[in-house]
């Protein structure tokens, strides 16, 4: 530990700096005219204080511009708005636009990364990109190689640029970037081709490495300490890891962090998930696989961890655990405490006391969930905060080219990525969710550096004896752990949630409709089709005393991967092709933003 500790020291005489780096950042945050963050604030709540539209006006909304990005394939994330100019992002090959909000979208500058095209093959489930930040009067991009760039928010012009990882080896980055103090916080993705995952922090001001914490390893690579670091109250000890792997299975781990990053500015602690083990394969890798599929909280300084909860031991499904956390301050048994909250693909939405990482909450969120009867809930239990997983749907005790059927949900799955809001107005999380199950056979597979690394065939499906679709969007209680209400989708809900102060809570679908429902009810306010799928993430900010609701269209993503990669083989796109087959009968390919408003 002798490097966390020296990193700590540093950290420490220069404490000073950090915090007043980020007095801009934390002024722009809070301005809602605007958004300087895909995340909306360090919360991740994904709320706007902004209320001119509201429950009785939202069924007015019209177009009032559109623009093309000129790029195919899926558009996650949303564009920025600093000031009087949005940023526009695009997929591969990670298009940066500037537009003049004054001039109906005009060009300001336009930053086109070249980028080798071997990387789009190495990418696991389409060639998105989650999205640009802003800090220090820079525009930051994590490219698909995995280049780091620092953009002049004014000009376009490379501040800095740093290499993350390396695509030959299976590295490449689909996710955005957290500004924090000052640094930028970064992920990496590879899961399907055996890399050993990790977190990195860069210094924002010139790109220099400041800390790096792996998902699995020795203790000092992961920067986690023995006795300080705590799992559900109790210090994990000396190598926590290694004891879990089979020899140096560890080193091709997983674990990857291409999700979401939450802050704290008081406990100064960053949060995110790390993702599946590899292979999918369980049988190839005994033991808990630690620390894959955890909710890590870091200190943001030094990047040690100070408690790390792992939901899903010993992954035997894909169960990614990179969703985002969502940090509330709400009365549990009638005292005030530090929520955060998150919904794990494994279909249980957890609700953890952020200062502590104490599981309050593993309840599931979609009905179907099956692979496991609940989570252990009993302190007094040697598998308290463990699934109790249901034998018929393990793939591990069924065995390697076994297919065990009707697993739910299916391995992208009850949520993905696509993002959550909260409304402190209803104390209500607002759910994009996927309603498929999955058959999942899998096989012995060998590591080749940079080939994949699977060892598993799925088929998808919508949950049998249900609404006959393959999504809902639910309202959460995160406190009581109970779903409120639920509006049923034909399709997945790829597209990530916007709450509102004007009670009106925004989401896109698949076949290509942005939707505004009423926070406390559900009942849909508005529709309409723009002209590809979205997977994008609503946003909205005011120009000239009005306020605006944006998207990114661009059918794709993993549910979309059939369409936008021009797949056929109903087990390609490691299983999703077959499972969204109709999708193509409702949408088509097409990058686009489109901005709505109230009429004059």
């Amino acid at each position: 530990m002798r490097a966390v500790h020296l990193l700590a020291l540093s950290a420490g005489v220069l404490g000073v700096t950090p915090a007043l780096a980020n007095d801009d950042l934390i002024k722009q945050i809070a301005n809602p005219a605007q958004q300087v963050l895909q995340t909306v604030d360090y919360a991740n709540t994904r709320y706007s204080k902004l209320d001119q539209i509201n429950t009785g006006n939202v069924n007015k909304l019209q177009v009032a511009w559109t623009f093309s990005t000129g790029v195919l394939r899926g558009h996650e994330g949303s564009p920025l708005v600093v000031g009087d100019i949005m940023y526009v992002h695009t997929p591969f090959p990670n298009i940066v636009y500037a537009l003049d909000l004054n001039q109906d979208g005009k060009i300001v500058w336009k930053y086109e990364p070249k980028q080798d095209p071997n990387v789009i093959p190495v990418m696991c489930c389409d060639t998105v990109n989650r999205g640009l930040a802003y800090a220090d009067g820079k525009i930051i991009l994590h490219q698909a190689d995995t280049t780091v760039v620092a953009l002049d928010a004014k000009t376009g012009k490379v501040a800095w640029s740093v290499v993350n990882g390396d695509p030959k080896k299976g590295e490449t980055n689909t996710a955005t970037v957290l500004p924090v103090k000052d640094k930028v916080i970064v992920g990496i993705s590879g899961g399907e081709y055996g890399v050993r995952c990790h977190v990195t922090a860069y210094n924002l001001k010139d790109g220099k490495l400041a800390w790096r914490g792996y998902s699995m390893g020795p203790d000092s690579e992961m920067l986690v300490d023995p006795e300080k670091t705590t799992s559900l109250g109790k210090p994990v000890g000396k190598d926590s890891s290694l004891k879990t792997w089979e020899g140096d299975q560890w080193k091709q781990g997983g674990g990857c962090t291409w999700g979401w990053f939450s802050y704290d500015p008081k406990l100064n602690l960053m949060y995110y998930g790390s993702g599946n083990p590899s292979t999918w394969n369980p049988k190839q890798r005994p033991g808990d696989n630690k620390w894959s599929m955890t909710i890590w909280g870091r200190d943001v300084d030094t990047g040690v961890a100070k408690w790390v909860y792992q939901m899903t031991p010993h992954d035997e499904w894909d169960y990614d655990g990179i969703n985002e956390m969502i940090l509330t301050d709400q009365k549990v048994d009638g005292k005030d405490r530090p929520l955060l909250t998150h919904f794990d693909r494994n279909g249980f939405g957890y609700t953890l006391d952020r200062a502590t990482g104490e599981l309050l909450v593993a309840e599931k969120f979609d009905p179907v969930v099956n692979w496991a009867s609940k989570v252990d809930m009993d302190k007094s239990s040697k598998n308290y905060g463990r699934p109790l997983v249901v034998a018929k749907y393990s793939t591990e005790q069924n065995g390697e080219d076994v297919n065990s059927k009707g697993i739910c949900p299916a391995a992208l799955g009850t949520k993905d990525q696509q993002p959550a809001a909260f409304s402190p107005k209803t104390n209500l999380f607002y759910v994009p969710t996927n309603h498929v199950c999955m058959d999942y056979e899998p096989f012995r597979v060998s590591y080749t550096p940079g080939q994949p690394y699977v060892g598993a065939t799925l088929s998808m499906y919508p949950a049998p004896n249900s609404h006959g679709g393959m999504g809902n969007f639910i309202a959460w209680d995160g406190v009581a752990g109970k779903i409120k209400w639920s509006l049923p989708e034909q399709f997945s809900v790829w597209s990530g949630a916007l709450a509102t102060a004007g009670d009106v809570v925004f989401y896109g679908t698949l076949e290509g409709y942005l939707k505004a429902v009423d926070a406390k009810s559900g009942k849909e306010l508005y529709r309409f089709k723009t002209p590809s799928g979205i997977i994008g993430n609503v946003m909205t900010y005011e120009h000239k005393g009005k306020q605006n609701i944006a998207v990114l269209s661009g059918v794709g993503g993993w549910a979309g991967i059939g369409l936008a990669a021009g797949l056929t083989d109903p087990n390609a796109g490691l299983g999703a092709v077959g499972g969204y087959a109709a999708l193509s009968n409702y949408t088509n390919l097409g990058g686009q933003l489109t901005v709505f408003t109230l009429p004059n």
